[in-house]
């Protein structure tokens, strides 16, 4: 279980495929204090930490994981949202948030306003009906409330 509050942006340091995509993450965690089969959320993906080593965590993604994510996009360099899963007693600054991806967006449109940006967003039609005025959503992590909806359309 997550928040959607983002607590680290790693960056990827390696990637190896084979049967399964193996990246190794750099982050600013205390990698010492992270066991291995922990949970964390990576851009939003929940998935198990399969290594460590001082300064970086490696996961690895399946087929369907990357099926329904950007994670086989990755490559040396790119920034990944981190967050640590919640303990019992966590505040709860954002939502509650799985971690179990269930598909893409496309960013429909991006527009400054004021002092935040106002982004418009495109869901698989078959996902549209899960989206909720005042509901949340979570995107690469993130956790938003959605304050727009029209058909598979949100902002």
């Amino acid at each position: 279980m997550f928040t959607g509050i983002i607590t680290d942006v790693g960056r990827v340091r390696r990637a190896r495929r084979g049967e399964l995509l193996d990246l190794t993450i750099a982050a600013a965690f205390d990698t010492s204090a992270i066991s291995l089969g922990a949970s964390i959320a990576w851009s939003g993906a929940c998935l198990t930490v399969v290594a460590v080593e001082p300064g970086a965590i490696t996961l690895q993604a399946s087929v369907e994981t990357l099926t329904c994510t950007t994670l086989g996009e990755w490559g040396e360099g790119t920034p990944i949202n981190l967050e640590k899963s919640l303990r019992l007693g966590d505040e709860l600054g954002g939502h509650l948030v799985l971690g179990h991806v269930d598909g893409m967006v496309r960013v429909v449109e991006r527009r400054p306003e004021a002092d935040p940006v106002r982004f418009l967003f495109e869901a698989p039609v078959e996902l549209a009906h899960f989206i909720a005025l005042k509901g949340s959503v979570a995107l690469d992590g993130v956790s938003l409330t959605v304050n727009k909806v029209a058909q598979n359309r949100f902002g």
